[in-house]
């Protein structure tokens, strides 16, 4: 039986950082050693928005005052899931940093995040978010055993 999700992803940026998580906390968790945005799956009549600013509300205790959508990630970690990931950058928030029961949540210097444990095909998008001028973007990521074996971007198929 084939699974399809929609989920919203977000890097929030303060001083050339981005609020990332380490994924250390959850059982059975596909992203658990791994550093990631924040955000989650969309619930009932959820918009991609609406979602965003939950999710990032209960994961980090900030609420965004200022995001874009950026692009939109077909994800796809075994041949019968795939996932759609709707990509935000947010550059505006207030409240406080609280703990997350997900993982542990760090400022990272941007030009150190490739440092970091991420999905092969999060160091392919990345880049583009870190570019303002940057145009909406469509990528799919299909993996095999937790390895990128396909990439296309905006309909076109990339050098692996």
């Amino acid at each position: 039986m084939n699974r399809t999700t929609i989920t919203t992803l977000c890097y929030i940026e303060q001083d050339g950082k981005y609020l990332m998580l380490y994924r250390n906390k959850k059982k059975n968790d596909i992203n658990e050693g791994k550093w990631i945005g924040v955000g989650g799956h969309l619930e009932g009549t959820e918009s991609p928005g609406e979602c965003l600013e939950r999710e990032v509300k209960e994961e980090t205790g900030l609420t965004l005052t200022s995001y874009r959508f950026r692009g939109i990630v077909t994800f796809v970690p075994s041949p019968d899931e795939a996932e759609y990931m709707c990509v935000y950058t947010a550059d505006g928030f207030e409240g406080e940093l609280q703990e997350c029961s997900e993982g542990e949540l760090r400022w990272i210097e941007k030009e150190k995040i490739g440092d970091l444990s991420l999905w092969e095909g999060d160091r392919m998008f990345l880049p583009l978010l870190m570019k303002d001028d940057e145009p909406f973007f469509s990528m799919k990521l299909v993996y095999e055993e937790g390895r990128l074996v396909h990439v296309r971007m905006d309909g076109r198929a990339e050098e692996r």
